[in-house]
């Protein structure tokens, strides 16, 4: 028997006063979202707003040559299109799926009549909006400042909490292009916390193995991100409840 993709398992949607999410339920569109798929180019007008349930996206920065660096995750915590409902309706970095699986969307017009409504959807996505900013922010000063280990130890930490399983599926050169850095180094880091006996490397997949351990290597830049996303959503989802 098949199972139905459920919209709760987006912990932004289940945070939903009943009243709002009794609206938006008919305008959920389950989609698939397979590995690579760009949702967003720079520049790209945004027609829909996406809500991953089971997928990871990035959020990437692509320089003039090429280069890219992910500037943030989004995951089951949240919503990929934040331009939309905060009026730019364009953005300059790319959406990629990182991590395959599915989601929902929602026509873009829907959402912003929504947030337009002023009521407990405009707070819910302002607090989300802050709690991507902070880590938007803390990922630049990570990358600034602490070592490519503890980089990496955070992006697989950060990408853990928006997964059911310790395990996935990515390749050394995709990490490499997520970081912003030379796969040689990524190479090393993985090595160095396979050799720790913290994760499993084979053939782009990736198995955390022991999870405190990493928690214990990384920098505080993971704590921070954290907290501020369970003091911003999660006391919301438990107050809506």
């Amino acid at each position: 028997m098949a199972t139905h993709p459920d919209p709760k398992k987006n912990h932004l949607l289940a945070a939903l006063p009943a009243d709002e999410w009794a609206r938006w339920l008919p305008s959920l569109e389950p989609v698939d979202m397979p590995l690579g798929e760009v949702l967003y180019e720079s520049g790209m007008a945004m027609t829909h707003v996406y809500f991953p349930t089971t997928s990871i996206v990035s959020l990437l920065y692509v320089m003039e040559d090429g280069a890219s660096a992910e500037i943030a995750v989004v995951g089951n915590e949240g919503i990929v299109g934040i331009s939309l409902f905060m009026g730019g309706e364009t953005t300059p970095s790319r959406s990629v799926v990182q991590s395959a699986g599915e989601g929902f969307r929602m026509r873009g017009q829907l959402l912003k009549n929504e947030f337009n409504r002023s009521g407990p959807v405009l707070h819910l996505l302002l607090r989300y909006t802050q709690a991507l900013i902070t880590q938007m922010a803390q990922t630049a000063v990570c990358n600034r400042h602490h070592s490519l280990d503890q980089q990496l130890c955070r992006w697989l930490l950060l990408s853990l909490d928006r997964l059911q399983a310790p395990e996935l599926v990515m390749t050394q050169e995709l990490i490499a292009n997520m970081l912003g850095v030379r796969r040689e180094g990524v190479t090393e880091a993985a090595a160095n916390l396979q050799r720790a006996g913290l994760i499993q490397y084979r053939r782009g997949h990736i198995t955390v193995v022991d999870r405190k351990g990493l928690e214990r290597r990384t920098c505080e830049c993971y704590a921070v991100v954290r907290k501020e996303y369970e003091r911003l959503l999660l006391a919301e989802s438990s107050g809506t409840k």
